[in-house]
């Protein structure tokens, strides 16, 4: 359930921000910028989010920080290696009437990366479970 949860949330995080890119035109050399942002921002929102450790005192922001810089890191990786490895495809959208290679369909892409992402993210950074039968001291 954590995986379809942590898939979810980062289809619907680099979705958005995808399309946030497309829609201001940002192709080209802003696609590094955009897919690193979505990866950043789907590290700080999916599994425990940065509030959560922001009101736990047993914990620390730096996990939240350290995801959020990791995920830039595989944000701008899977887009290096769909682009400049890969090469990418060509990919038709018809309500849009235009073709375009796959990495510059940014809320495709971006949705694809987060989500990706945001299920490894949930399946490994899920909040631990209290112990529910803890003998007394």
């Amino acid at each position: 359930m954590r995986l379809i949860l942590g898939l979810i949330k980062g289809l619907i995080i680099g979705g958005l921000v995808g399309f946030g890119a497309y829609e201001m035109g940002m192709s080209g050399g802003w696609n590094w910028v955009t897919y690193g942002v979505v990866g950043a921002l789907v590290g700080l929102l999916v599994g425990r989010p940065i509030w959560s450790h922001l009101l736990d005192k047993n914990s620390t922001v730096v996990v939240a920080v350290l995801k959020g810089v990791v995920g830039y890191g595989i944000g701008v990786g899977l887009y290096a290696l769909v682009a400049k490895v890969w090469g990418g495809m060509d990919l038709a959208i018809e309500p849009l009437s235009e073709s375009r290679n796959i990495y510059n369909w940014q809320f495709l892409m971006g949705a694809a990366i987060g989500g990706v992402y945001g299920a490894w993210v949930e399946l490994d950074d899920a909040p631990a479970k209290a112990a529910a039968d803890e003998p007394a001291a």
